[in-house]
């Protein structure tokens, strides 16, 4: 098949040990982004599968209406930035293995990683030394704190153990369903949803976005953090009302590390949760290590070789291929 591969930006997977199950495939791969949709449209114009890296583009009705020769979208996990009812009426099939029992964690540790460079000043600590200027001020520990995972899923579970292991304390915020599950689990689940905003130290979120978690996170839950605390956000930016949280962090009152944004890539410098001092932002590098890249390609390169062994599998949309 002629496979194009979208948005590696390093050209990292040609190094990896999957890249050889493409073996017998004719692969272009894309180390740049091309957002514009006619634009894109005209370099993989030949193409009969794509390969997404995550959510770095947004397949639409437009792109997929220029792309004749198109069979299949193969990824991993979850695809809101795919119009999958497009994708049917073009007869695209799109494959994404949803890893049920794998959490990403990479993704766990960036998310500790982020809590202790935030609140060890790190950054802020190196910046000093290069500047030939010695320590920049004090930090705080960790140990005894109060981490406040909003959503019990298989990430914020791996975070949990980290974090335990380090001596803070957790307690948990979710939906009904999530709740009776650590508490079953034998958890502790902040009395309210008020309750855990207001005595957690650090809130971080682990969330899928989807159209009924969009804004999940309010203006008023981030007003009940109380001062000095630490909001993470390493899940997807689209989780708390849009501006609320660069709304929050102009006070100067609480604290953020965010490795996701409204709209990425990010290269705006003057963009406000890139300038303000109580900010640590990462360019959405939670899953991107060589290890989770290997895992995670591995699969989707599985999916192109079953599609085209005739044998397709963790099909999103199976009507496509009863119908061919």
């Amino acid at each position: 098949m002629k496979v194009h591969i979208l948005d590696d930006w390093f050209d990292t997977l040609r190094g990896l040990p999957c890249f050889a199950k493409l073996a017998d495939h004719e692969v272009t791969v894309w180390t740049d982004h091309e957002p514009d949709p006619i634009a894109l449209a005209a370099r993989v114009k030949d193409a009969e599968a794509l390969v997404l890296f995550r959510e770095r583009t947004r397949i639409t009705a437009d792109l997929l209406g220029r792309l004749p020769n198109l069979k299949l979208i193969s990824q991993r996990s979850v695809y809101p930035h795919v119009d999958v009812e497009a994708c049917t009426a073009n007869g695209v099939l799109l494959c994404s293995n949803m890893h049920s029992d794998t959490p990403s964690y990479a993704a766990a540790e960036h998310t500790l990683a982020l809590i202790l460079a935030s609140y060890r000043q790190i950054p802020d600590q190196v910046a000093s030394i290069r500047a030939g200027k010695w320590q920049s001020g004090v930090g705080r520990t960790l140990r005894g704190r109060t981490l406040g995972l909003y959503g019990y899923g298989r990430i914020a579970r791996a975070v949990a153990s980290y974090a335990k292991a380090i001596g803070m304390k957790v307690q948990w915020w979710s939906s009904e369903e999530g709740r009776a599950r650590a508490v079953e689990n034998g958890e502790t689940v902040a009395t309210s949803r008020e309750a855990f905003f207001a005595s957690s130290d650090i809130v971080s979120l682990h969330v899928r976005l989807k159209p009924t978690t969009r804004g999940l996170i309010t203006a008023d839950d981030l007003a009940a953090m109380q001062p000095r605390s630490l909001f993470v956000n390493t899940s997807r930016s689209g989780l708390v009302v849009e501006g609320a949280l660069e709304a929050e962090i102009a006070k100067g009152r609480i604290y953020a590390a965010v490795d996701v944004f409204d709209a990425e890539p990010l290269t705006d410098p003057s963009h406000p949760l890139l300038t303000a001092p109580n900010v640590l932002p990462t360019p959405h590098i939670g899953y991107v290590t060589e290890d989770e890249l290997d895992l995670q390609f591995s699969d989707i390169f599985d999916q192109i070789n079953a599609y085209d062994a005739g044998a397709p599998i963790h099909m999103i949309n199976p009507e496509v291929w009863t119908q061919t």
